[in-house]
């Protein structure tokens, strides 16, 4: 050993092969370290697998966590919006660099305080594009005072959705009419004949008397709240008195009239809609027996209860015509189908009327048009929403001012 020498090395170094005191060669880091970024833990695990590269989750993702951030410049254009941490409790904010359309910071929570900050920290914002929060306008004012505040498109549409959706809760009555309508009508088959549509199931009496008495206490506390803001109380008094939330509260002052509640037993999802296009074929086909249909659908996956399959035999019986369990010599019967397009709800027909006009399907157009038939109120709600959503989606801002 020469002791005058500097260097205390006792192993080869080879840069080009491997990092110091790695137990795996550069290029295979730099393969895995593609499959982290591509796909993350789990999903790089099984296609490293396939690659015969043995790699655990955890080493993938130590793999990116070992890589700089990298070095995001300050934006022009600037996106600020929420996410969720835990849906309905903890809310961040996430800014994004709306010319690169890339992320560029996540912060904890979504105050005032915090976005100004991190805009006192960046300068050089020109323009901020944000919803309708007092809070983001309050940090976008004293953290940028300069840079331009706007509403986004999304954030546009979003707010027109919810005010849409709002009229078409206090006029239930026109919806049912157009589902009313819609279960008389027969339903167009590809083959040129036509089938009778399913229709809802019924509501079992003790389900609508426990549906009355809710429906009546949620008026009660409608009636009670719009007592109160008449004598003058305040938002957050009148959520105090009644036991209710500040946002129910504004949202039955936004309601003019109290809505027609609307039963969910006519719509939703169910544990046998994946099911329903065997069970048609099969019963059109001449097998109506509840029981052998619910042993047909137990090899296919079907989790459900045989009172689910008896309670649709019993409503396809009713479309036929047919009484319950009947018995006796086969008979002519007319082809059954589910209708052509879903009943209409509140929040459907919202999307219904802001949906792209060429990609909604020919009973859509038809149930869109017999709803704006109903009434003069939901047809000039129709009219405003569409023609604001037009002039949003294919910027057209002189158009604005002639809308308002």
């Amino acid at each position: 050993r020469n002791r005058a020498c500097p260097r205390r090395i006792f192993t080869e170094r080879l840069p080009t092969v491997a990092a110091p005191w790695a137990r795996r060669t550069l290029r295979l880091a730099q393969r895995l370290l593609a499959l982290g970024v591509a796909l993350g833990g789990k999903a790089g695990v099984r296609l490293g697998h396939a690659w015969d590269v043995r790699v655990s989750r955890n080493t993938l993702l130590r793999l990116l966590r070992c890589q700089p951030e990298p070095e995001a410049p300050t934006p022009t254009v600037l996106g600020v919006d929420d996410w969720a941490l835990r849906k309905g409790h903890t809310y961040g904010t996430i800014l994004v660099d709306l010319e690169r359309r890339q992320p560029i910071a996540l912060l904890p929570d979504r105050t005032a305080d915090t976005v100004a900050q991190w805009l006192r920290e960046h300068p050089g914002v020109a323009v901020i594009t944000r919803d309708r929060s007092s809070a983001y306008a309050e940090g976008a004012r004293h953290g940028a005072p300069a840079a331009t505040q706007v509403a986004d498109r999304f954030h546009l549409i979003q707010n027109l959705a919810e005010a849409l959706t709002e009229v078409f809760t206090t006029q239930r009555p026109a919806l049912e009419a157009v589902n009313a309508a819609a279960r008389q009508q027969p339903v167009p088959l590809p083959d040129g004949t036509v089938a009778v549509p399913v229709p809802p199931p019924a509501t079992p009496p003790r389900a609508q008397q426990q549906a009355a008495q809710r429906a009546a206490q949620r008026q009660a506390t409608y009636d009670a709240v719009w007592t109160l803001h008449r004598q003058g109380w305040t938002v957050p008094a009148i959520a105090a008195q009644v036991g209710h939330s500040r946002h129910t509260i504004e949202r039955y002052l936004r309601m003019p009239t109290w809505p027609v509640p609307q039963h969910r037993s006519s719509y939703g999802r169910s544990v046998l809609n994946p099911y329903k296009a065997y069970l048609l074929e099969r019963w059109n086909a001449g097998c109506r027996t509840a029981m052998q249909l619910f042993r047909e659908l137990r090899p296919q996956g079907y989790t459900g209860s045989y009172r689910r399959v008896a309670a649709y035999a019993s409503r396809l019986r009713q479309a036929q015509g047919l009484p319950p369990r009947r018995q006796g010599r086969r008979q002519t019967l007319p082809v059954v189908t589910e209708p052509a397009s879903p009943p209409l709800t509140p929040r459907r027909a919202t999307w219904l009327v802001l949906g792209r006009e060429d990609k909604r399907a020919a009973a859509e157009t038809q149930q869109l048009a017999q709803l704006h038939a109903q009434d003069s109120e939901v047809a000039e709600a129709i009219d405003l929403a569409q023609d604001f959503a037009t002039l949003v989606r294919q910027r057209q801002p002189e158009r604005l001012d002639p809308w308002l």
